[in-house]
């Protein structure tokens, strides 16, 4: 069998055989599930009411969010329990508790607020897109294929890419394409 001249090949035909080798990078890039992936203009939340209630809980998330990308998870998750009590009824900080959790190691406590940021999306817009990876994250780490695999469809059909990826990494057949694939084309 002859080795492939990848210096033959296109950008095009290279980024083609970059998905196919490493379904979970795109464009070079490891595709790793942080909660901020862009997702289409019409995934929208359910519209709340602006009252001062609902402006103190949204400030509140948003420093909690700044707390949490610096790296300060425990002052991040009180402000986002401040947040939740002042609105309990808002998906977004729930979700929000649940990704910091996660990166805590608590994650019991990240699947409850999963499940309660599910429930009060009605599993739809981009919070409830954020959860279903979320939880399917959690269930595929657990070995909860299955469950991890139907989270992910979920938000898939809710815009999200990196759903997409994790399905295409689940998906069996496609593991087995990836590997023969891969032996076909090393280089020699």
């Amino acid at each position: 069998m002859t080795s492939l001249n990848r210096d033959c090949l296109s950008e095009h035909d290279r980024q083609v055989l970059e998905s196919i080798f490493n379904p979970s990078q795109i464009g070079g890039e490891e595709l790793l599930y942080n909660g901020e992936e862009e997702l289409p203009d019409d995934l929208q939340d359910i519209a709340e009411p602006e009252n001062s209630r609902i402006l103190e809980s949204k400030g509140l998330e948003l420093e909690a969010i700044a707390l949490t990308e610096n790296g300060n998870l425990t002052d991040a998750i009180e402000l986002f329990t401040k947040a939740i009590e002042i609105a309990p009824e808002r998906p977004a900080p729930w979700n929000n508790r649940a990704q910091v959790y996660r990166y805590s190691g608590n994650e019991s406590a990240a699947l409850h607020d999963i499940e309660q940021a599910l429930h009060l999306s009605k599993r739809s817009g981009r919070t409830g897109c954020r959860a279903f990876c979320q939880r399917g994250i959690l269930r595929r780490k657990h070995e909860d294929i299955d469950g991890a695999r139907s989270d992910f469809e979920k938000a898939a059909k809710l815009g999200s890419r990196f759903a997409r990826t994790q399905l295409i990494e689940l998906n069996p057949y496609a593991a087995l394409c990836n590997q023969m694939l891969r032996e076909v084309m090393k280089v020699k």
